[in-house]
């Protein structure tokens, strides 16, 4: 890991530029919904690094700012009237359905951004670092574990109605075909794919394409509008 420390952004600048995010966009947007849970997810990272509380503060860094700018790629390119990954499309293109509750664009964005851009971030971090993926476990582990308890916390804020109607909703069932965990699971293994795959340069991109295919499937199944 002998590659200098201005290579690499430090966590407050993608924060800022989240913070002006939210600042900018309607508040139910289906982009802001999903911008406002990722915020919270890098403030405490950047709290937690703060505090001493991961292993190597820099290769968590790293990877948190890769991960970051991942997403906001993708908003800079639809901004620019191009075509984001495939993964992120359905949220821009239901951003503003009114059939769509801000669960879904919450876990929509998620979707796309574990299950396609962490998996790339890892490989992006490691060329940064000059490490391999195994080096990264522990980091990815904890930003996963944070990811799933702040996941938690946002069905239970999102998720409409009394408790006794939510076995009936559409939406509980829509939701519960999904799972961060094995999103993130996935993810792990298709870093490592990737990784090894580094020297092949179109099979590289032909398991990334499909990867962001995918992804973007789960997404747009997501996003189903539902009744009122």
């Amino acid at each position: 890991m002998a590659q200098s420390e201005h290579l690499i952004a430090p966590v407050d600048t993608v924060v800022l530029r989240m913070r002006a995010l939210d600042a900018a966009l309607p508040e139910r947007d289906g982009i802001a919904v999903f911008n406002r849970v990722y915020l919270a997810v890098t403030e405490e990272v950047e709290r937690r690094l703060d505090a001493g509380r991961f292993t190597d503060p820099r290769a968590a860094a790293t990877l948190d700012v890769r991960f970051a700018e991942r997403y906001l790629a993708a908003v800079d390119t639809e901004a620019d009237g191009r075509r984001p990954p495939a993964c992120w499309r359905p949220l821009f293109q239901f951003r503003r359905h009114p059939g769509v509750r801000p669960l879904q664009f919450a876990l929509a964005g998620i979707n796309a951004h574990i299950g396609h851009d962490l998996a790339l971030a890892v490989v992006d971090a490691c060329h940064t670092l000059g490490c391999e993926p195994a080096d990264l476990e522990d980091e990815f582990d904890r930003v996963g574990e944070l990811l799933v308890s702040l996941e938690e916390r946002i069905r239970e804020d999102l998720m409409p109605g009394p408790d006794l109607l939510q076995i009936a909703d559409p939406l509980t069932h829509l939701l519960g075909s999904w799972s961060l965990e094995r999103a993130r699971d996935a993810t792990w293994s298709a870093a490592r794919a990737l990784w090894a795959l580094r020297r092949f340069d179109d099979l590289a991109e032909e398991f990334t394409e499909r990867l962001d295919a995918a992804v973007g499937l789960a997404g747009r199944m997501l996003l189903t509008p539902l009744p009122g």
